[in-house]
């Protein structure tokens, strides 16, 4: 659908909701003046927000063409995903986030490397330094990867040439991000969030229903392919088959220490609001996921032989709504977009201005000129990524996945250890980081046979996340063996623990009540 009445209803719903956006930017941009302001929402945020932020950013337009075309393209095999990350955000918000809030209020940190040089009492800065190099060489990997989203889904909807849409996509990201910092971004993932429920609740739905029902579909993907009905797909109970479950289900594994997620326990205004928050989050991924697989299938039988099984959503989109409904899900695949790039860029903003420039370099600059240079590194960081994205097309899932787990592959061990492990010494974090993030990358870099074959393809294409945790594991242990951990470090997390208690009960301290 290109020109005409439909393509002008859906510019219209566009633009009305690309007003909303900067409404919302500029509403938060008073409380951006600051560097806690502008990074963390002075630490602020209500449960309800918290919830839809971490989920809307964790799922990206990855979910809404990623998942729904590994859908089309495996079935019910892509249930694997859905299982892992369920866990993942189940075992994030009952495990690690109240312990995290704690550390990380008592050292007054607002970015993830700012708690682990705190925690680890590093005063050469190696901790803050590599976790910089180590967000930006991702954070540049994962926005090129949503602005491709953006080129595909403007392309797929509008008629619009692919490098156009990834222009629209970024100047609007660009803006209100810009302007509003982390309040903004963390309110308008509550709009993009409840877009993104609704769509993913009422399209497998009414996709079904176009099929002829449950039974229609099931039989209809039968005659199509018998292997997209079986849990392990077409490679069966073999090997081969478990790999590749094992891979889809440790997707989720990010959830527990990626720091573009973290960031969302952070900016909460107390303990209280993660126990509430918890709820929401978990029944919003387990809408989310399910509705994007189920989405593929229905999608997968109305639509077959597609050649990209990533346009399955906007296909069904634009010839089976009217105009108005089809720019509504064009905004939904926008918002999911935006919803990762704009924590992405703050991210790596927070990067350079808090991480290096405040506690490295340290300038005798105002909070709010430091605040105006986060802004416009912002830009600058965005602009990197859209450099990427122009130039080609690439397949959303599996290059999501890769800055996905090379993120979580660096962080989530060393947080992990860092909170719940008394042993864990300054060297040990910083090698684990090492370790984790060079096997995420290094798995999936072609090696052998010429160049043209990695590790993963030697490994039953085994997801890189899952060696980059052992890696990351293994390191972290090892070096904090042989090393010795900071004073006063064990006593500190004892207290921790005293206050937030364990992690599936309340905190039986008096000082959790007001947390």
């Amino acid at each position: 659908m290109g020109a005409g009445s439909g393509g002008g209803a859906m510019i219209g719903v566009l633009v009305s909701y690309i007003l909303i956006l900067a409404g919302i930017a500029w509403w938060a941009s008073r409380e951006s003046r600051s560097v806690a302001g502008f990074y963390v929402a002075g630490k602020r945020l209500p449960s309800w927000v918290i919830a839809f932020s971490a989920n809307t950013t964790g799922e990206s337009g990855w979910l809404l063409l990623g998942l729904t075309g590994m859908g089309y393209l495996v079935g019910f095999h892509a249930l694997w995903v859905v299982l892992g990350e369920v866990l993942g955000v189940a075992l994030a918000w009952s495990v690690v986030a109240r312990p995290f809030k704690e550390f990380t209020d008592r050292y007054d940190a607002i970015t993830v490397p700012d708690y682990l040089a705190d925690r680890f009492a590093d005063r050469a800065h190696w901790l803050r330094l590599v976790s910089a190099v180590i967000i930006f060489t991702m954070v540049g990997a994962y926005t090129a990867a949503q602005l491709t989203v953006s080129g595909k889904a403007f392309s797929s909807f509008l008629g619009m040439s692919y490098g156009w849409g990834v222009v629209l996509g970024a100047a609007a990201i660009f803006l209100y991000t810009s302007i509003g910092g982390f309040k903004a971004v963390a309110y308008s993932d509550v709009v993009q969030g409840v877009l993104m429920f609704l769509c993913l609740l009422l399209l497998p739905i009414f996709g079904i229903w176009k099929a002829g029902g449950w039974g229609e579909l099931m039989a209809g993907i039968g005659a199509i392919d018998p292997s997209l009905l079986l849990p392990m797909g077409e490679h069966g109970f073999s090997l081969m088959g478990a790999m590749s479950a094992l891979s889809f289900a440790g997707i989720g594994l990010a959830f527990l220490g990626a720091p573009q997620l973290l960031t969302r326990f952070m900016a909460a205004r107390g303990r209280r609001e993660i126990g509430q928050g918890g709820v929401m989050a978990v029944a919003c991924i387990v809408v989310f996921d399910i509705g994007a697989v189920l989405t593929g299938v229905a999608g997968r039988y109305l639509f077959p032989g597609l050649a990209d099984p990533e346009t399955i959503l906007p296909v069904m989109s634009t010839e089976l709504f009217p105009a108005v409904i089809a720019g509504l899900i064009l905004v939904v695949v926008l918002a999911a977009i935006m919803s990762t790039v704009d924590s992405l860029l703050i991210l790596a903003s927070s990067a350079v201005v808090r991480d290096l420039f405040q506690k490295v370099l340290k300038p005798e600059w105002s909070e709010r000129r430091f605040s105006w240079i986060g802004r416009v590194l912002t830009v600058v960081i965005g602009l990197g990524g859209f450099a990427f994205a122009i130039g080609e097309s690439r397949m959303i899932f599996w290059f999501v996945l890769f800055a996905w787990s090379g993120l979580a592959s660096a962080f989530t061990p060393v947080v992990l250890c860092s909170l719940f492990w008394k042993r864990t010494t300054r060297q040990g974090a910083l090698w684990g980081m090492i370790a984790g993030f060079l096997t995420a990358v290094i798995w999936v870099l072609p090696l052998f046979d010429s160049g043209t074959v990695a590790i993963k393809n030697m490994v039953y294409d085994l997801y890189e996340m899952i060696p980059g945790f052992v890696a990351g594991f293994a390191a972290t242990i090892l070096v904090s063996l042989c090393t010795q951990p900071p004073p006063g470090a064990g006593a500190f997390m004892d207290d921790v623990k005293r206050v937030v208690g364990g992690p599936f009960r309340a905190a039986r301290s008096k000082v959790a009540e007001h947390g």
